[in-house]
């Protein structure tokens, strides 16, 4: 009975769940409702047969794999082959849409009206006033059947006084709006073009300015232009001077951004000195980070020092308050103009360096205040391997005289470095993708000369990717994928050798 009661659910969410599917194809989107109805299929299996039993522990963990990690890399690796941008934001019947609501105006003049309910519930009457003092009324219409594009303009004639009901008031007529600028309506005589609304209390001509004829080819019939789609790069380009018009709509482009990045010597000079400060950066700030902070671990060890605990507590710290804390302190301590460092520095040596408009100087500021925030990690697992150290090795050096420095080099260092290997690069692939940092320290300024993209001297790869998606006029989301996938095949290359290297033995085992 339980079995049965169980299946009976299942069905039922798999019935749900393929109206739902249903309903996502019906709207256009026929990949995602099938992509949907498979994965509740595959829950509805997994949860309901026995034989799937060691399944159901995995499922969740797998599902949420693919949905946060999966998906989005394989879109971002989509649109790095899309010509994908602010200005090929849609898709070719979008872009056909916005061709067809773009109107021109045989005749200028504007003619007031008002509008009126019909004597029966769910039509409408409207009062024009024409030329020459006249006024002209409509038979009663329904709303349905003023926005039929097909239906034949709604006839006015002349008439001595308005509808018997009231006009309806402003807010009235905007809850009309819909079908009320899709409605036509044809004066007496033989006028040329109907009366739309071109307002909300006038009536004028205005006509589509774009036709659409076979192939696509969008006509228009007043200056004899011919747009004609061009699928390569995803734009209408106008047939006589070659030149694209208005917005375009996304097509594969293949390699092209790729081509874009290596080829364009605008492109390729700024995305290679961004790509050398990327890494200068990164090992720079694990070098630095990884000395100080086993130099701190190795003082902190000393018996000799007093008041150890407290001297651990401080150095602790900074890693102990959210990143983006510190930095904007810093970023108030080396501002040019009335920020302290600068302020000591003038008062003492009278220089007040340009931290964020030299390219150098701001490299090195960045640096600083990565080392600031990164010490302390280094610090702590420094710390935890030198307690791994046997104490009988540094026994064994003092009766051979050995110095301090021949203790480090000899001793301390082989045993820890080893082990820390796998974390040290880690640390490397955290500072590859800083993107905190650079964000809110420098924003990736200064701007490098001569760039044809959103390019800073302090951008780091994700942070020059962001801000060619979302902070460039042309938000050129194809190239900024493009880059991101370069930067996934690097980062993918640290995470493998940092696996390699954990599986690697310590010595001595």
């Amino acid at each position: 009975m339980k079995d049965l009661f169980v299946k009976i659910a299942w069905g039922a969410v798999v019935a749900a769940a393929a109206a739902l599917a249903w309903t996502m194809a019906r709207n256009g989107a026929p990949g995602i409702g099938a992509a949907f109805l498979a994965g509740s299929l595959l829950v509805a299996w997994v949860y309901s047969s026995r034989r799937t039993f060691a399944a159901r522990y995995l499922l969740p963990g797998l599902a949420t794999f693919a949905l946060f990690v999966l998906l989005p890399l394989l879109y971002t690796l989509y649109i790095a082959f899309t010509n994908f941008s602010g200005s090929h934001l849609f898709d070719r019947a979008r872009v056909q849409e916005w061709f067809m609501r773009d109107f021109w105006t045989p005749d200028p003049a504007r003619h007031p009206f008002s509008l009126h309910p019909g004597p029966a519930d769910g039509q409408w009457q409207v009062a024009v006033e024409w030329d020459g003092g006249r006024r002209l009324v409509s038979a009663p219409f329904a709303a349905g059947r003023a926005a039929d594009p097909d239906a034949p303009p709604i006839a006015l004639s002349p008439a001595d006084a308005l509808p018997a009901a009231p006009a309806l008031d402003l807010r009235g007529v905007v809850e009309a709006r819909p079908w009320l600028l899709k409605a036509r309506f044809a004066p007496p005589g033989d006028a040329p073009y109907p009366l739309r609304a071109v307002s909300l209390r006038a009536l004028g001509t205005r006509e589509p300015l774009w036709t659409l004829a076979d192939g696509g080819v969008l006509v228009d019939p007043h200056d004899r232009r011919f747009l004609v789609p061009d699928e390569t790069t995803g734009n209408y380009v106008d047939q006589d001077t070659g030149e694209a018009v208005g917005p375009g709509w996304r097509v594969r482009v293949g390699l092209a951004n790729f081509r874009y990045i290596l080829g364009d010597p605008k492109i390729r000079s700024p995305f290679f000195r961004i790509f050398a400060w990327n890494v200068s950066f990164a090992l720079l700030t694990v070098l630095i980070t990884f000395a100080i902070g086993v130099l701190l671990a190795s003082l902190l060890q000393w018996p000799a020092l007093r008041g150890r605990g407290i001297y651990r507590t401080l150095l602790i710290l900074p890693y102990a308050i959210p990143a983006f804390i510190p930095i904007l302190v810093f970023r108030g301590l080396f501002n040019e103009g009335y920020g302290e460092i600068n302020m000591l520095l003038k008062t003492l040596f009278g220089v007040a360096p340009a931290w964020f408009t030299n390219p150098w100087l701001a490299r090195a500021m960045i640096l600083i205040v990565n080392t600031w925030l990164g010490y302390p990690y280094m610090m702590i697992i420094s710390a935890g391997m030198l307690q791994a150290v046997p104490t009988d090795l540094y026994e064994a050096s003092s009766i051979d005289g050995a110095t301090p420095w021949q203790n480090f080099s000899r001793i301390t260092l082989p045993q820890i470095l080893p082990p820390l290997l796998p974390l040290l690069v880690a640390s490397f692939a955290f500072n590859f993708n800083n993107f905190t940092l650079i964000y809110l320290l420098t924003g990736g300024r200064p701007a490098i000369p001569g760039s044809a993209t959103i390019a800073g001297s302090t951008d780091l790869l994700v942070s020059y990717t962001y801000r060619v998606a979302f902070r460039d006029s042309s938000a050129q989301m194809g190239f900024a994928s493009a880059v991101a996938t370069l930067l996934f095949v690097v980062v993918g290359a640290l995470a493998w050798l940092q696996l390699r290297l954990a599986r690697k033995p310590s010595p001595g085992k």
